[in-house]
């Protein structure tokens, strides 16, 4: 199963640095445990934060954009669970510096996490699925710095970095989770309870950096789906029913200026199993997202296999 959906906040991420000399090391750690906290958004398979664009207030360009697809699910002859994500994201924060230009500069982060789990039957149609994760992520900075700006004192590393800088993280961690599926010809229900905590650390960095973030989630998702009348592709057409709740703890509790988000969505579901392919199932959803201080709409594709 491949998820992805979409949001659009209109929170300011975090203020531009005012700094009265060239950009210390000090804030350049502030801004890299930033960066990975916003890398903790994307850690695990979360319909909620699939995808973020913060706009800036000031000129209401999107200056922290961040896309993902994952997948997960368990094997069908054993009871082992595998999951994954794969994600982009492009934040470019301002750093101020004596004279009347800032120094603008973007940083572009990629980072894949993998999950490995195992199914242990609890009670009819419901399993206990301890996880473990593990993730790695790369930032790559690229920044103009005025000559004047660069002759400043005590600015060699931190400008070294923001030209030209790299950070690297890894990261380790687990989740829980219950499991509910009740399959029947009339309707299909699926809910799943979840927390996760994964903890990602720099290394082998620009000398510059070195970040550190821990990201944790309590999150509940749950799938209606049930035949609508129609048939298309010698198959029932199902319209599908979804709600999520994701809460978020750790350093990711107000990252973003919101501490919980709801997902509702409504879409239609193709079953495709008639013929031979590696698709069994085609979903599209309408999903609109609230929470404190935020919201917006996302349109959902999602694949069974």
């Amino acid at each position: 199963m491949v998820q992805q959906a979409g949001l659009c906040l209109l929170s300011a991420l975090l203020p531009a640095c005012a700094l009265a000399q060239a950009p210390s090391e000090a804030d350049l750690q502030k801004r890299a445990n930033a960066v990975l906290t916003l890398m903790g958004f994307s850690l695990t398979p979360d319909v909620t934060t699939g995808s973020l664009s913060i706009n800036d207030h000031a000129t209401g360009n999107p200056y922290f954009r961040q896309a993902s697809i994952s997948g997960g699910g368990t094997l069908k002859r054993a009871p082992l669970y595998l999951e994954g994500t794969l994600a982009y994201g492009r934040y470019d924060p301002t750093f101020n510096a004596p004279g009347p230009q800032p120094i603008p500069v973007k940083w572009d982060s990629l980072l894949a996490t993998g999950g490995i789990g195992w199914d242990f039957p609890v009670a009819p149609r419901l399993v206990l699925r301890p996880i473990a994760n593990f993730s790695l992520g790369r930032v790559e900075s690229e920044g103009r710095i005025a000559p004047a700006v660069q002759q400043l004192p005590g600015s060699g590393a931190a400008l070294e970095f923001l030209s030209n800088g790299k950070l690297n993280a890894a990261g380790v961690g687990g989740a829980v989770m219950l499991d509910y599926e009740r399959y029947l010809p009339e309707n299909e229900i699926d809910a799943e309870l979840r927390y996760s905590s994964v903890h990602l650390q720099s290394f082998e960095s620009s000398s510059a950096v070195q970040g550190h973030s821990l990201a944790q989630t309590l999150s509940f998702w749950s799938r209606y789906r049930a035949p609508s009348g129609l048939v298309a592709l010698e198959r029932p057409v199902r319209y599908v029913l979804e709600y999520a709740y994701t809460r978020f703890l750790g350093d990711l509790q107000g990252a973003l200026g919101f501490t919980y988000m709801h997902s509702y969505g409504l879409g239609l579901e193709l079953d495709t199993s008639r013929y031979d392919s590696y698709v069994t199932r085609t979903r599209i959803l309408l999903r609109y997202k609230s929470g404190n201080n935020v919201d917006g709409w996302a349109v959902g594709l999602a694949l069974s296999f």
